[in-house]
């Protein structure tokens, strides 16, 4: 039977990778500190932290499962669903390609707390600019987007390989600098979450299954349930949230956050230096 502490870690950071993931927070950035924080690091960690990625993805499959059935569905007849077909393809493309060419060079070096900390604070002064500026909007809907402001999109989340930087904060604040709406960039960047994380996803475990056992598996279902349960709440409110608001909110939240690990690293309050 697993350790009850691995246990209530495992149910702990599912819950944090579900509600921070289509947050422009970084689900990973969080991860890694709460893993600090916890001890619950080391390669295997890196992993399973990874892994319950997976779940969340299956709760944006879950919430749009009408529109990705109907595309399905209709991808060799209808033209709107041929273009978000070739959209995805198109955002995947940057990140898949630097993903394998620099994956090493990732894992070995910027999975740190520093590095997340200083990702946040830049992201969330990104974020401030982007909000601040002009936002002509020439994409009010998913559907209205074309290939090319996707792949533009798609070079944007791949600066989310920096830890920290946040995939769909990358993604959103792409998407607005892009001329998409609030709404439009947000599910977009739900729907390309979905072939990258399950693509980032199976090669981490491909190249680490040799870290896990049958032992495990109550861990992978703890970690996965919550991070199912939380995302999906995350992803619901996300959407009545920006139908009012902007992400101000949430790029003072990354400074102010990214900001106090610094300063406890700073100050020798906390040690993140530590075996990560």
């Amino acid at each position: 039977m697993a350790d009850p502490t691995l246990i209530l870690h495992a149910l702990v950071l599912g819950f944090v990778e579900g509600l921070t993931e289509f947050l422009p927070v970084s689900s990973t950035g969080h991860l890694i500190l709460a893993g600090q924080l916890l001890g619950f690091n080391g390669e295997k960690a890196k992993v399973f932290m990874i892994a319950i990625q997976l779940a969340a993805i299956f709760a944006v499959v879950f919430e749009y499962r009408a529109k990705l059935g109907h595309v399905a569905a209709t991808l060799t007849r209808e033209p709107a669903s041929r273009r978000l077909a070739l959209n995805l393809m198109a955002g995947f493309l940057p990140a898949a390609i630097l993903g394998f060419l620099f994956y090493k060079q990732i894992k070995a070096y910027l999975f740190n707390p520093l590095v997340v900390a200083s990702a946040l604070v830049i992201g969330g002064l990104l974020i401030l600019w982007a909000e601040r500026r002009k936002h002509t909007v020439s994409a009010p809907t998913v559907d209205d987007l074309d290939w090319r402001r996707a792949l533009g999109v798609g070079f944007a989340q791949a600066l989310a390989m920096i830890p920290g930087t946040s995939r769909s904060g990358a993604t959103i604040i792409g998407g607005l600098f892009l001329g998409l709406s609030r709404k439009a960039a947000a599910e977009f960047s739900f729907f390309l979450a979905i072939p990258t994380m399950f693509a980032a996803t199976a090669y981490d475990l491909y190249k680490n299954w040799h870290l896990f056992n049958a032992g495990d598996i109550p861990l992978f279902a703890i970690g996965g349930a919550a991070s199912f349960a939380s995302a999906l709440l995350a992803v619901r409110t996300l959407i009545k949230f920006v139908s009012r608001h902007d992400y101000t909110l949430f790029a003072w939240y990354r400074i102010v956050f990214g900001g106090l690990v610094l300063a406890t690293a700073y100050f020798g309050v906390i040690d993140w230096t530590r075996a990560h």
